[in-house]
């Protein structure tokens, strides 16, 4: 699934100004849990999360996600922005809860990481 087509179904807020419309990721990971993040995403996933800390974009980078959706309109604070502009690492938001943005993702043909 390409992020334009993640920014279409999810009603995205996009808020860093480097991303690639056309990346295409294979895998969602959907956690709170950066250490869950750590054990189950696998390359070329999106992360959809609540939470909206640095910590999220550190461990993205570590894990080589390059999309992060936060969920239910939280919005990161300026450190946080400008870390994942730093690792180009690109953010959306959704006012769509974590359990309707991945269904709505799983419907469009999305899968979760470990399977």
């Amino acid at each position: 699934m390409r992020v334009r087509e993640v920014i279409s179904a999810l009603n995205t807020l996009v808020l860093t100004s480097h991303h690639s419309s056309e990346f295409e990721m294979d895998w969602a990971c959907a956690t709170d849990l950066m250490s869950e993040v750590l054990y189950y995403s696998r390359e070329n996933s999106l992360l959809i999360t609540g939470l909206t800390k640095r910590q999220a974009i550190r461990t993205a980078d570590i894990a080589d996600i390059g999309v992060v959706v936060f969920t239910r309109g939280k919005e990161p604070d300026t450190e946080t922005l400008k870390l994942a502009d730093d690792k180009k690492i690109t953010l959306l938001i959704t006012q769509y809860s974590m359990f309707t943005a991945c269904g709505v993702l799983y419907s469009l043909g999305m899968r979760c990481c470990p399977e």
